[in-house]
């Protein structure tokens, strides 16, 4: 007997003769089973094998697919969105245009009208100024006219010779109308009596109010004597011209309401004189 036969785990268990044949058995159930196996696979060595695509591998792909298209949608309305963005862009920018058009064509019409305008007011101060060279004020004159022949037959004057003459010649024809471009005896303009005084003398003067103011030497105002020429208006382009008589007077062809008068200078101071005697 063992030396360890007393310890319960190193003994060996005992098999009975039915634990040995079961397991001769089953081994012999597992042998026919192979032997049967075997046989059927020599049987059905010649058939096909069909080959089955995995679920997987489609998903996947169908998957790719899928994004793919997202993708291209997407990139398509970003397409869309930057083209809407640029028609509103050009469509905003075209109605700027028409509006900055719309201004600039206002502002030209103002500025037209403003021209216009100007152009209207300078056309009514040369038409006034030329009619200051012909006419007086309408009041003025009929004032005047009252007291020109106490002035006339009150004033007096120390010219001699030919300035008398002149002096006398003009005074001769106050009351006598005016009309443009006469020249007497019935009738005169302004430079039409002074053309007419001088000639009286054997003095040929121009026959327009600016040329006289140059025919002579200039004089100042304060200096004045009988028979002198004096002007209203630049020398050279003067607009009335008359006759200084002595005392302080004038006598001129005014205009048609008037005709010709004498009349102070202070009423009307003249702007330069020249002689020519």
């Amino acid at each position: 007997m063992s030396h360890t036969a007393h310890i319960r785990s190193h003994r060996k268990p005992r098999r009975s003769a039915s634990t040995i044949a079961m397991r001769a058995g089953v081994a012999g159930g597992v042998l026919s089973t192979l032997a049967v196996a075997g046989a059927s696979g020599s049987a059905n060595a010649a058939e096909p094998v069909t080959q089955t695509l995995e679920l997987p591998t489609l998903t996947a792909d169908l998957a790719a697919q899928v994004a793919q298209s997202a993708d291209v949608t997407q990139q398509a309305a970003a397409s869309y969105q930057l083209q809407a963005e640029r028609d509103a862009a050009a469509a905003k920018a075209a109605k700027q245009a028409k509006t900055d058009l719309a201004e600039a064509k206002k502002k030209a019409a103002e500025a037209k009208k403003k021209a216009a305008e100007a152009a209207r007011k300078e056309a009514a101060e040369r038409a006034s100024r030329a009619a200051e060279r012909t006419t007086l004020s309408a009041s003025s004159d009929t004032g005047s006219s009252t007291g020109t022949s106490s002035n006339s037959s009150t004033s007096t004057s120390t010219a001699t010779g030919s300035a008398a003459a002149v002096v006398s010649f003009v005074q001769a024809q106050v009351g006598k109308a005016y009309v443009s471009g006469a020249t007497g005896p019935s009738a005169y303009d302004c430079s039409g009596l002074v053309q007419a005084a001088f000639k009286q003398v054997g003095i040929s003067l121009p026959r327009v109010s600016q040329a006289q103011s140059t025919a002579g030497t200039q004089v100042g105002l304060d200096n004045l004597q009988p028979g002198d020429i004096l002007y209203w208006g630049g020398a050279g382009s003067a607009y009335h011209v008359g006759v200084y008589v002595g005392g302080g007077m004038f006598v001129g062809a005014q205009n048609s309401s008037t005709g010709v008068v004498e009349r102070p200078l202070s009423y009307d101071p003249p702007s330069g004189a020249v002689r020519v005697l």
